[in-house]
């Protein structure tokens, strides 16, 4: 089995923001006709999705941004998952809009939501997929990841998003190799 856990913050007010990009991938993953409906375990939502390549556990924390590592806790414990079989997706402001970039392992480089994971798992060695939501430049980082796009970002984000799944199933039936090699140097 593999574990896809999307990042973001719960709640409507939060819905369609900056930092919620994860949620967007997971969810979009989720309308599958091989997906399973949502449940809630784990202070999570999670659904199954059933692939060429096997199970694949889509994984929503409901514990908001910062303290997102204890659900993902919950679930790798659980499953006894090993924690190569971890993808978490997440934005990143440090890359140009719509930019995908996957990682084997390593540090939290500032997120807050991949620090609380790390400390959580008391590891980096899980994948990442981080898409580009743009920099706030000189404006506040918490205002801009907290905010939405805007119209003339749409079609950009939007597209990320398709390919952010399209990448997360790539990740689970080829790995985290050749999600590196296809997808961190296009766009």
């Amino acid at each position: 089995m593999k574990v896809v856990v999307g990042l973001g913050n719960p709640g409507s007010r939060y819905a369609g923001t900056r930092h919620n990009v994860g949620f967007a991938v997971v969810d979009l993953l989720a309308e599958s006709s091989r997906a399973g409906r949502w449940q809630r375990r784990y202070e999570a939502q999670v659904a199954e999705l059933l692939e060429d390549a096997g199970k694949i556990l889509l994984v929503t924390p409901e514990t908001f941004m910062n303290l997102s590592g204890r659900s993902v806790r919950q679930v790798v414990d659980f499953y006894q998952v090993p924690i190569d079989s971890l993808l978490v997706v997440c934005d990143d402001f440090n890359l140009p809009l719509g930019k995908l970039r996957f990682r084997a392992r390593g540090t939290h480089g500032g997120h807050n939501g991949l620090r609380d994971i790390q400390h959580h798992l008391g590891a980096t060695e899980y994948s990442r997929l981080r898409i580009g939501v743009d920099s706030p430049g000189e404006g506040n980082a918490t205002d801009h990841v907290l905010g939405r796009f805007r119209p003339s970002e749409r079609a950009v984000i939007d597209e990320a998003v398709q390919r952010g799944a399209q990448a997360v199933l790539t990740w689970a039936e080829q790995g985290i190799e050749v999600c590196m090699n296809q997808y961190n140097s296009s766009h």
